[in-house]
C-alpha cells in the first residue's frame, strides 16, 4: 500500500519511494528505507515536507528499536581512563621485568577484566581511544592496544568469553621482554643491522621467560605471547614454528600485533591510515605470513573506515566515522570538522549520513599526515556536541 506520509511522522523503517512536498530541489536516487533518525533530519533540513512511503515493505518493528545509535564520542574519554589506568599498570609491569621482580598478575587480571567488561558493552569507544596515541608512549601503548584489538576481535569470532580474558593477558604481556633490549636498538628510526635485528628478536625470549616466571598464568596467554612473531611460512621468530603448529590464537595476535604497529604514530614515523594497513596485511596473507581467513575477518570486523578514524571526502572535508553502516560499508555516518584545503576548523561540526548524502569518501587518512592532535580532535568534536 503506497500512502502520502508527512515527514513529522516519518519513521526508521519506513520504506520511501520519493518525496512527495518539498520547498527545495532535492532528488532521492533510489527508494530505501529510512535506517536512522539522522536520516529524516537531514530530509527536513533539505525542506522536504512530506514523502511517499511503501507500508507493505516498511519494517517499523524491526529496525526502529534498533537503528538509532548513540554518539560514541561523549564515552571515549571514559574509555581513555581506562585505557590510561591501562598504561599505569603495564609501566609497573615493565618495571618489575627489568628488575627482576615478579609481575603483579592479579593487577593485570583486574585491569584486563575491566577493558573485557567494557569492550563486551562498548566495543566502539576503546576502539576509537586507540587512536588517540602518544608518540613517544608507543612500548606502553602497543601492549595496551594490543591487548584491546585481540579482546575486540576475539569478540567479534564469538570466542568463550575466559578464553578471551586469557588472550587479553597474553596481548598485555607479549611484549614485555622488549625492556631487555637497549633504546638505541628498541627506537631506531633507521634499518637494524644484522646483529642489532638478532638483539630486537631476542625480545619474545624475554617475554617468554618472563610470563613463564609468573605464578598462575595460563597456557593460553603464554601461548599467544610466544607466537606473536612466528608465521605461516616457518620463517618467523624466534622458534621458526611451520604454520600447522601455529595455533589460532597465536595467528589472531599476529594480526593484532602488526596491525597496531602499522597504525601507531612513533616518534621516528607516522602511523599508517587503516585502509593501508589493511591493504599490507593482506599482502602479508600473499607472502604467507598470516592467516588469510583471519585477516579478512579481522577487516571486517574493525569494518571499512574503523570507528574512530580519519576519512577525507570528495568535498575536502576531513571527517570523523561516528557510525558505521554495515549494509554499505563504504558509506558511515561521520562527523565533518575541519577543512582539508584551508586547513582550518569548522565553526560547527556536522553529521553527515553518507548513505544519504551526495558527498563520498576519497580515501582514509591518519591525523599525522594532517598534522593534527587526535587529542584535540576528539576535545573540538567533545564541546561541539
Amino acid at each position: 500500500m503506497i500512502q502520502e506520509l508527512s515527514i513529522t511522522d516519518l519513521k526508521v523503517g519506513h520504506f520511501v519511494i520519493k518525496i512527495a512536498k518539498q520547498k527545495g530541489k532535492y532528488h532521492l536516487t533510489h527508494a530505501d528505507y529510512i535506517k536512522s533518525d539522522l536520516v529524516i533530519k537531514n530530509l527536513i533540513a533539505k525542506g522536504v515536507e512530506s514523502v511517499m512511503v511503501d507500508l507493505e515493505k516498511s519494517k517499523l518493528a524491526k529496525t526502529s528499536t534498533t537503528t538509532k545509535k548513540k554518539s560514541i564520542i561523549a564515552d571515549v574519554y571514559e574509555a581513555k581512563k581506562l585505557f590510561d589506568e591501562s598504561k599505569e599498570i603495564q609501566r609497573k609491569v615493565f618495571a618489575d621485568a627489568v628488575n627482576g621482580r615478579p609481575l603483579d598478575l592479579e593487577a593485570i587480571t583486574a585491569i584486563t577484566e575491566s577493558t573485557l567488561k567494557e569492550i563486551f558493552r562498548n566495543s566502539d569507544a576503546l576502539a576509537c581511544v586507540i587512536n588517540i596515541r602518544n608518540k613517544d608512549d608507543y612500548l606502553l601503548e602497543h601492549s595496551v592496544s594490543v591487548s584491546v584489538l585481540i579482546t575486540i576481535f576475539a569478540k567479534y569470532l564469538q570466542i568463550d568469553k575466559h578464553i578471551v580474558k586469557q588472550l587479553a593477558i597474553g596481548g598485555f604481556l607479549h611484549d614485555v621482554g622488549k625492556i631487555m633490549i637497549p633504546e638505541e636498538v628498541l627506537n631506531k628510526p633507521d634499518k637494524l643491522t644484522v646483529e642489532e635485528f638478532e638483539l630486537m628478536k631476542s625480545h619474545v625470549v624475554h617475554s617468554i621467560d618472563t610470563i613463564k616466571a609468573t605464578p598462575g598464568i595460563s597456557d593460553i596467554s603464554l601461548e599467544v605471547a610466544a607466537l606473536h612473531h612466528e608465521k605461516l611460512d616457518g620463517k618467523g621468530y624466534p622458534y621458526n614454528i611451520p604454520g600447522d603448529q601455529i595455533s589460532k590464537y597465536g595467528r589472531i595476535i599476529a594480526i593484532c600485533d602488526i596491525f597496531d604497529a602499522l597504525t601507531a604514530a612513533r616518534c621516528y614515523k607516522d602511523g599508517y591510515d587503516h585502509g593501508k594497513a589493511f591493504g599490507i596485511l593482506r599482502s602479508l596473507v600473499e607472502k604467507n605470513h598470516l592467516d588469510g581467513p583471519l585477516v579478512e575477518s579481522f577487516i571486517n570486523c574493525m569494518g571499512a573506515y574503523p570507528l574512530g578514524s580519519l576519512v577525507e571526502l570528495n568535498s575536502r572535508k576531513i571527517a570523523f566515522v561516528e557510525q558505521h553502516n554495515r549494509q554499505e560499508p563504504s558509506k558511515p555516518v561521520v562527523k565533518s570538522f575541519y577543512n582539508a584545503a584551508s586547513k582550518e576548523y569548522y565553526d560547527d561540526v556536522q553529521l553527515i549520513d553518507l548513505s544519504v548524502e551526495n558527498d563520498y569518501i576519497v580515501k582514509g587518512v591518519s591525523a599525522d599526515e594532517l598534522s593534527l592532535d587526535m587529542n584535540k580532535v576528539i576535545e573540538f568534536l567533545l564541546k561541539q556536541g
